[in-house]
């Protein structure tokens, strides 16, 4: 690690790996509570150390990375890879996916709007479907 490394910025980091497309992203992901250490929102100024692990939110996609090495430069993904350690949940990682896979809730033609019960129904089975967090 060099000298100039020793002080990193998070949005700078996070771009440099791969986690976000351009370091703005990064940067608004900051800004926008989505990249957190400790349950705890962090600027886009924040000082990467080794060691640390943060939580990052993109989209519907929830990573858990932890820092293993400093990156300034943005590299190919393989390279990156090495210089953090992915510990997102298992779930977690295809969780986001299998909602693509999910059946298509469709109501039979010419049957109407539905009734309240009609409704909670529909939500209760829409939350048994898509929000399995717990």
């Amino acid at each position: 690690m060099t000298k100039e490394l020793e002080k990193l910025r998070i949005d700078k980091y996070l771009w440099a790996i791969r986690i976000f497309k351009t370091r703005s992203l990064a940067t608004e992901a900051c800004k926008a509570g989505r990249v957190k250490l400790n349950g705890q929102n962090i600027k886009p100024s924040y000082v990467v150390k080794v060691g640390e692990t943060y939580h990052i939110q993109k989209g519907i996609e929830k990573k858990v990375v932890k820092v293993l090495d400093l990156l300034d430069k943005r590299v190919d993904a393989k390279t990156a890879v090495t210089f953090y350690e992915d510990l997102t949940p298992v779930e977690e990682t295809y969780g986001y996916k299998s909602m693509f896979h999910a059946p298509v809730l469709k109501r039979d033609r010419g049957t109407g709007r539905p009734t309240k019960k009609d409704r909670r129904e529909i939500d209760d089975l829409k939350d048994e479907l898509f929000l399995n967090d717990d």
